[in-house]
């Protein structure tokens, strides 16, 4: 993924599509949604508060996930990430959430329930994935680096366990100010998840 930002430059493979008001029980935000120039796939920013280019501003990338944002399924921490990041924009006042729609590490949804088959054979979540044929993490974060340029963010302070994200955005021009942790929603059910991502993925649990 870095090796690819660095052949593509600084082309733009994103436009922002509409925005609209997004209200919430954690507040007030407004939504962008932007679409991908070649696929048209579509993500959207969710945004608190007033946005200072000038400032480090908090942003969370947060890649899709139904099952945990929707289903509430305690496998993983992504719905209990979700959330929290959500509360924690709108205490401190401002911030962005990226939705970023690659499920299941970009390998889809249906692939997402196959690897689920797998780890309940016993399995992890990275040996599932690549049974599938595919890498531990397919994610394009450039979509990620776009929206963020697109709404003229140049500081950041992310919320993340992931160091490969400090690094591609660091690398793609986004000066990373500050790495604050999403250590959330630990509970028997994705000991196993958790465990892997630390081992394996270099997450910072």
């Amino acid at each position: 993924m870095i090796i690819l930002y660095k052949i593509l430059g600084n082309k733009m493979y994103l436009k922002k599509v509409a925005r609209a008001k997004l209200p919430t029980k954690w507040g007030n935000f407004l939504i962008f949604g932007f679409e991908e120039l070649l696929t048209k796939n579509n993500h959207v920013a969710i945004v608190y508060g007033k946005i200072n280019s000038d400032s480090p501003i908090l942003v969370r990338i947060h890649s899709e996930c139904l099952t945990g944002d929707a289903l509430y399924s305690l496998r993983c921490d992504c719905g209990f990430q979700l959330e929290a990041s959500l509360s924690i924009i709108s205490k401190v006042g401002n911030g962005i959430l990226l939705y970023h729609r690659q499920e299941g590490r970009n390998i889809g949804l249906l692939n997402k329930i196959k690897a689920y088959c797998l780890q309940d054979q016993g399995h992890d979540t990275v040996d599932a994935n690549r049974i599938l044929g595919f890498s531990e993490d397919e994610r394009d974060f450039k979509i990620c680096v776009d929206m963020l340029n697109i709404l003229g963010v140049k500081k950041i302070r992310l919320l993340t366990n992931n160091p490969c994200k400090v690094l591609f955005l660091s690398q793609a021009g986004i000066n990373v100010v500050e790495r604050i942790p999403l250590v959330v929603g630990n509970n028997p059910k994705n000991y196993d998840y958790l465990h892997t991502k630390f081992n394996k993925m270099g997450h910072l649990i």
